[in-house]
């Protein structure tokens, strides 16, 4: 993709392919620059886009579960405020023992986001400092956000059946009931049927 409407698309992806080893790098549109890196690479990037390039904000960090490739995806999204650009950084690891460097020291709040993604997915971020429970208290189970977790099944054999809700109803049909009104059809595929 070259226009010259993407100057500064164009002039990061250059810098970058000169001082880093990129494994893929686009412009997926205006104001959208991908690259993805390997793990060892994160830290010097994401420094180098921050303190060099004017990618000051850390916005949002994204982990996705490639089940079929055994990996995950873990995203690094930064913002230029001046240029309105936004930044992603992408790296594989293992979903078996996946590990990444912690890089709360270059954004605090990542400390959040990695804490998360370790509870979540099961990654570990070296040297992050956090307790272990963070959102999920005495959780003993697969991660709830791998693909291979069966939220059904999670259920099924963790909650018990309440007494007195035999003939409980679906709200979305009690209120329709009450109100006369059509249920739209995006609501019918989430009822009890």
């Amino acid at each position: 993709m070259s226009d010259s409407n993407l100057h500064n698309e164009e002039k990061l992806l250059n810098l970058l392919r000169k001082k880093f080893l990129l494994k893929e790098s686009t412009i997926k549109r205006a104001k959208r620059v991908e690259v993805k890196v390997e793990p060892k690479e994160i830290i010097p990037i994401l420094l180098y886009a921050k303190e060099n390039s004017g990618y000051t904000a850390f916005t949002h960090m994204s982990c996705v579960d490639w089940i079929e490739d055994g990996e995950f995806e873990v995203v690094y999204i930064l913002w230029h405020p001046e240029e309105k650009i936004n930044f992603f950084v992408k790296t594989r690891v293992p979903r078996d023992n996946g590990s990444l460097p912690n890089i709360d020291f270059i954004w605090r709040q990542a400390n959040t986001y990695e804490r998360e993604i370790r509870e979540m997915f099961r990654i570990q971020f070296e040297g992050l400092v956090g307790r272990k429970e963070f959102i999920l208290e005495d959780w003993e189970h697969l991660p709830p956000m791998r693909r291979d977790f069966d939220t059904a099944e999670f259920v099924k054999e963790t909650y018990f059946h309440r007494p007195g809700r035999e003939d409980a109803k679906d709200v979305r049909e009690h209120v329709q009931e009450r109100t006369d009104e059509e249920l739209p059809d995006f609501a019918k595929k989430y009822s009890r049927d």
